[in-house]
């Protein structure tokens, strides 16, 4: 079955596969910190897609093709998602903590163009693995696992997301709520802890119970600071995003399903793209079968 986005944000158990990968990604984080950190605010989530993608796409036979910091730097203030100097620290980031390394022969070239490290390819790999897990949870689907027996997928999907992502408003550009923490420092890993604990079970028709949140740990292990985490619970709150059930001593805390909802809504937009590119790779790519056996 092929997923759109209006399908994707209508459907009963959308919220479900999401709250799976919420904690999927939560995982990852806690398994490598630094590298985690890459995708934990959307602006560095576009960079790190955009510099992954253009890598994939290299061809040595154009000198244009390829991750280079030109090639970058043009695709991210075309659409306005950061300035030069915001993507040349990005680089310097990547090549200091050997997410990246210079493609073989390209050190003294200009412009120099990188590679992905094993560990980045292995992070990437994760990411969409846990995303195509996400969807076979909505229609019984074997996505995750074909990607398993023919990783090489990746090479050919994950381009088409990232260029499909970066190119859309609608993604790239998140509702007001969700920009409020997906625009900030480690806000992506707030948001992803709020989604894997949210108690799909309650009956209140206007929230949703998260439980016990003790800022100064959860602050703790994004890396953050307590007083950047707190101001940005109090903006949520302010907004009614979320908000506390025990005033004033703030540790039970509760999301808005009007949050929820219009961040399934944003989710269905990636998700969607994501499975178009899984499909097409599919259909691409030798060898492949249409669908993989149950024992694979």
């Amino acid at each position: 079955m092929k997923f759109t986005a209006e399908e994707l944000a209508r459907h009963p158990d959308f919220l479900l596969s999401i709250r799976h990968l919420a904690g999927t990604l939560r995982g990852m984080f806690q398994a490598g910190p630094r590298l985690a950190r890459l995708l934990t605010s959307h602006q560095r989530w576009l960079l790190t897609q955009t510099a992954y993608a253009l890598a994939m796409q290299y061809d040595p036979g154009d000198p244009s093709s390829g991750f280079s910091a030109v090639s970058l730097t043009t695709l991210i203030t075309q659409h306005k998602v950061a300035s030069r100097n915001t993507v040349l620290n990005f680089i310097e980031e990547l090549f200091t903590y050997r997410f990246i390394a210079h493609a073989p022969g390209e050190e003294r070239r200009r412009p120099r163009h990188f590679e992905p490290t094993e560990v980045s390819n292995q992070a990437m790999y994760g990411w969409l693995l846990a995303n195509l897990a996400a969807l076979d949870m909505l229609d019984g689907g074997d996505r995750a696992g074909c990607l398993q027996a023919h990783p090489e997928l990746l090479r050919i999907a994950q381009p088409l997301v990232a260029r499909s992502c970066l190119e859309d408003v609608a993604w790239r550009e998140p509702p007001a709520p969700i920009a409020l923490f997906l625009w900030t420092e480690a806000g992506g890993l707030v948001v992803d802890h709020l989604m894997a604990r949210i108690d799909l079970s309650g009956a209140d028709t206007e929230r949703f119970d998260v439980g016990r949140v003790e800022t100064r740990n959860l602050a703790g292990d994004f890396m953050m600071s307590r007083t950047h985490l707190q101001r940005l619970f109090a903006k949520a709150a302010q907004q009614g995003c979320l908000g506390w059930r025990d005033e004033p001593k703030k540790t039970q805390l509760w999301i808005s399903r009007d949050f929820v909802r219009e961040y399934c809504g944003w989710q269905a937009v990636k998700f969607a793209y994501v499975e178009q590119a899984f499909h097409f790779a599919r259909a691409t790519l030798k060898g492949v079968p249409a669908k993989v056996p149950a024992e694979a």
